[in-house]
Formats: structure tokens, C-alpha cells, sequence
């Protein structure tokens, strides 16, 4: 059973030649269906918690006209050490 190479990305395909180098190309072959079949039928992630929860938080504004975030946004990190600390919000220029 051949591999149709145009359709792996570049990653697949060095995983593939991988296989095939350390066991051999029928080996590989079969490891490798069986790998990619396993791939497409794990669940992905619904949402990240933290995302939900900064929506939940910036939720009570989503009426408000004065409350704007601007056409790039801003980015929100949780500060330590010298300097402010805590969380911060830095506008993105």
C-alpha cells in the first residue's frame, strides 16, 4: 500500500521517512496508516478555560458604547517582579 505523498504536510512525511529508515518500508507503512487514521479521530479541544473566562469577565461591557478595545486589541500577561505587578493589559501598536 503506497502513501500519497502530496497529500501528508511536511512534518508527516519526515515521520514517514523516519519509519521507514528505522524499520523498514512495509513496517512503516502500516505504522504510519495506522498512526495518521489515529490522528483524525481524536477529539480536539472545545475551548480554552481561560479564554471563557476573560469573555465571562468582558461580558457586562458588550452593551456599553464607551468601552472599546480598538481595531488590534490588546494583549493581557500576568506580571511578577521588578516593575508593576499582577495582571496588565498592553494595547498592541
Amino acid at each position: 500500500m503506497s502513501i500519497d505523498h502530496s497529500t501528508l504536510n511536511k512534518g508527516q512525511v519526515r515521520k514517514l521517512n523516519a519509519l521507514r529508515k528505522s524499520v523498514g518500508d512495509d513496517i512503516a507503512e502500516d505504522a504510519f496508516s495506522k498512526w495518521l487514521k489515529s490522528l483524525s479521530q481524536t477529539p480536539k479541544e472545545g475551548s480554552d478555560p481561560v479564554a471563557d473566562a476573560l469573555v465571562a469577565a468582558l461580558d457586562q461591557f458588550k452593551d456599553d458604547k464607551t468601552f472599546k478595545l480598538g481595531t488590534k486589541g490588546y494583549v493581557v500577561k500576568r506580571s511578577k517582579g521588578k516593575g508593576p505587578s499582577g495582571i496588565i493589559a498592553q494595547k498592541i501598536i
